[in-house]
């Protein structure tokens, strides 16, 4: 039962860090293209997402490989999530 719970967890914070990845890396696209100095906006975020990225997987995964996975699982599921709804939606009149 204790393996369960863990999983679950482990999945939850891996969707976690990939709302804050994908999340970060569209709100950076968009402040990035309209700034008069986009190479910092992208330089940083990338160093904060992967930072945040990395630092959450050593901390879920350190002890159990199998909580690395099920992390990594719930962080492409963000990804999937956010990719949907952040799509900018064109309709054919």
């Amino acid at each position: 039962m204790n393996d369960i719970v863990a999983f679950s967890l482990a999945f939850g914070a891996g969707g976690l860090l990939g709302a804050i990845f994908f999340g970060g890396l569209w709100w950076t696209v968009q402040k990035g293209l309209t700034s008069n100095h986009p190479a910092l906006w992208f330089l940083g975020s990338t160093l904060l997402r992967t930072g945040v990225a990395v630092a959450g997987f050593y901390f879920i995964g350190s002890s159990d490989w199998r909580k690395m996975v099920i992390c990594l699982l719930g962080f492409f599921v963000a990804r999937i999530v956010v990719t949907q709804m952040t799509k900018e939606r064109t309709h054919a009149p």
